[in-house]
C-alpha cells in the first residue's frame, strides 16, 4: 500500500522540501510516502477562477490511481484527532487499496475532487498554508504509524 500528497504548487522554499522529506523518509518501506506535485495553473489579471480550479482538478483527478482510497484536504471535512487517524491508517491498509490526498491550490479544491473523495478531512479549523499542509500532513501519518507500532515517537 501507498501513501500518495497530490498537492497543488510546485518550488517550495527549502524549509519545506526539508521538512516534508524528513518524515517521509521515516515511513516504513511496506506503507511509503510518495509527493506528486501538480502546477498551479496561472493567475494573472483577472482570472477566471473556476476554470482555472477545474484545471487543477483535473490534474488532481488524473494523478490519483483509479481505484486509490482519496482524502481530500478540506477546511469544511471532519476533523480527526491523531488517535482517529492512527484508526483510519490501520483500516486502509486492511482494506489494501492506495489512499491519495488532495491538496487544492490557494482557493481549494474544485467540486469534482469533492466529489471523487471517499472522504473529506479538516486539519484544523485555521486556515493553514499549503506549504506547511505537507509536512503537517506527512508529519501526523509517520505519528498515526507509529501509534499503530507502538514505536515511542507517540508519547501522549
Amino acid at each position: 500500500m501507498r501513501l500518495r500528497l497530490i498537492c497543488v504548487g510546485q518550488k517550495m522554499p527549502d524549509w519545506v522540501s526539508a521538512g516534508y522529506n524528513d518524515y517521509a523518509r521515516r515511513m516504513p518501506p511496506e506503507l511509503p510516502l510518495e509527493l506528486v506535485e501538480i502546477p498551479l495553473a496561472h493567475r494573472g489579471k483577472n482570472p477566471d477562477i473556476t476554470r482555472l480550479m477545474q484545471r487543477e482538478s483535473e490534474a488532481l483527478l488524473a494523478a490519483a490511481g483509479p481505484k486509490d482510497r482519496v482524502i481530500a484536504l478540506e477546511v469544511g471535512g471532519r476533523p480527526w484527532s491523531t488517535e482517529k487517524l492512527a484508526s483510519q491508517l490501520e483500516n486502509w491498509q486492511q482494506d489494501g487499496r492506495d489512499v491519495s490526498f488532495f491538496v487544492g491550490g490557494p482557493d481549494g479544491l474544485a467540486e469534482g475532487c469533492r466529489q471523487r473523495a471517499d472522504q473529506q478531512w479538516s486539519l484544523s479549523p485555521l486556515t493553514l498554508p499549503h506549504p506547511l499542509v505537507r509536512i503537517v500532513l506527512a508529519e501526523q501519518l509517520y505519528r498515526a504509524w507509529s501509534i499503530t507500532r507502538n514505536h515511542p515517537y507517540h508519547r501522549a
